[in-house]
């Protein structure tokens, strides 16, 4: 149905490489990303950042349209992603987990209504389809 598509170019290699993605829309553009962007302060992205944006904004999308279907259409939802890199045996490393830390205020919903509903956008949403590790949610309802 939709392909999208980023471009990942990296100069040098190991801890001296330097790279930049850019994607098909132009959001980012030649944006820097290293070894000091993943796993220092350095001003970049990273691979697990831009994972953790994805997470977010595609559960919360699908939570959105969710509550569209059940009939609501005012009020508000931000999610916080926050993914998890670990070490993979020797020299390796995987995404072990990403939690979900949603915030909603979405007048005349029932507790038991939203949970069911944010469950669900939660396991169906194409990028927690995507990704082999431990989804968590958290939330709180308003």
């Amino acid at each position: 149905m939709t392909t999208r598509t980023a471009t990942a170019r990296y100069e040098g290699f190991g801890k001296e490489g330097k790279g930049q993605l850019t994607t098909q829309s132009g959001v980012l553009e030649a944006t820097p990303y290293s070894f000091n962007t993943r796993f220092g302060d350095e001003k970049g992205t990273n691979p697990e950042e831009l994972i953790a944006a994805a997470h977010a904004g595609c559960f919360t999308m699908a939570l959105s349209f969710a509550l569209a279907q059940a009939g609501f259409n005012g009020g508000t939802l931000e999610t916080k992603a926050a993914v998890k890199l670990d070490q993979d045996g020797e020299g390796g490393f995987k995404i072990t987990r990403s939690d979900l830390t949603l915030t909603a205020s979405i007048p005349g919903i029932s507790e038991e209504q939203f949970e069911a509903l944010a469950r669900g956008a939660e396991q169906n949403c194409p990028v927690s389809k995507l990704l082999k590790a431990e989804i968590n949610l958290d939330y709180t309802l308003s």
